[in-house]
């Protein structure tokens, strides 16, 4: 659990800068709120959403590790009431989410099947959903090496992975969420929500993640790494390296809201950080 909140430590600034504020401001809620955060780890999305909707706000954090849901709660704004509920995400029904003003994750779709993805949105639909940073499999390092694209392949493939039955929807998550979104005539807004990454830890963190992943997919690329992982390794420390990592923000309005029009824009794609 440590290992894993002091990565989501890691993450939490990044992923703020990253998610769509436009999104946010579609959400027109009426307080009270009741919104339920799935996937909620420590609960940085709770930390980033909660000041920017009115109060009051109750926030239910579904995880299945009561350690980081504890934690969580512990760390919410002032003024938030929070309930912990420890459990299978992939189980949950409408009737869990009863009354919910909002549903909200952060980084979970693609850690689910196909399947599991269309049950959550089944459970989700008819009420205001925001979907955030989905991984969609972009990314760019700046400047670009002939082997990145070997490896990009290889991590992509370790995330559709096939583990204890279930075969993870990976970088394809995103869409065959806003396809079972519209296949019940529900509108979805889209945003690409990149990481920008330079030399902070982060990027160390994250390069030494994907080339784990990737190696562990396919390990005979290991021979033609040598020289290609201390080089980036170098180029990132001193900050002549730069990091693409283009994730996905879904919104889906309930039933009784106008019909937003459907589109998916690409107003921050993956570009050099100085073309911001």
């Amino acid at each position: 659990m440590t290992r894993f909140a002091d990565w989501l430590a890691l993450r939490e600034p990044a992923d703020a800068a990253a998610r769509s504020a436009e999104l946010v401001d579609r959400l027109a809620l009426r307080p009270p709120l009741l919104i339920h955060d799935l996937g909620s780890g420590t609960g940085s999305m709770a930390r980033w959403l909660a000041p920017r909707l009115p109060a009051p706000q109750q926030w239910v954090l579904h995880d299945r590790d009561a350690e980081l849901l504890a934690l969580a709660a512990r760390r919410l704004p002032p003024g938030v009431r929070v309930e912990t509920r420890i459990g299978d995400l992939t189980r949950l029904t409408a009737a869990d989410l009863a009354g919910a003003s909002l549903l909200t994750c952060s980084a979970l779709l693609d850690m689910l099947t196909a399947t599991e993805i269309e049950a959550l949105v089944a459970a989700c639909a008819g009420r205001p959903t925001l979907l955030t940073l989905t991984v969609v499999g972009a990314v760019r390092l700046d400047p670009p090496h002939p082997l990145d694209a070997a490896v990009a392949a290889a991590f992509d493939a370790h995330q559709r992975r096939t583990v204890g039955g279930r075969t993870l929807a990976g970088p394809d998550a995103a869409d065959i969420a806003v396809t079972a979104f519209r296949d019940r005539g529900i509108a979805v807004e889209v945003r690409e929500t990149p990481w920008r990454l330079g030399p902070e830890p982060l990027a160390l963190a994250w390069f030494d993640g994907w080339l784990g992943a990737a190696l562990e997919q396919e390990p005979d690329l290991s021979g033609q790494l040598n020289g290609y992982v201390p080089s980036r390794m170098r180029q990132l420390r001193a900050g002549r390296l730069t990091v693409c990592v283009g994730h996905r923000d879904l919104y889906a309005p309930g039933t009784a809201e106008p019909r937003l029009r459907s589109h998916r824009a690409l107003p921050r794609k993956c570009r050099p950080r100085g073309d911001r």
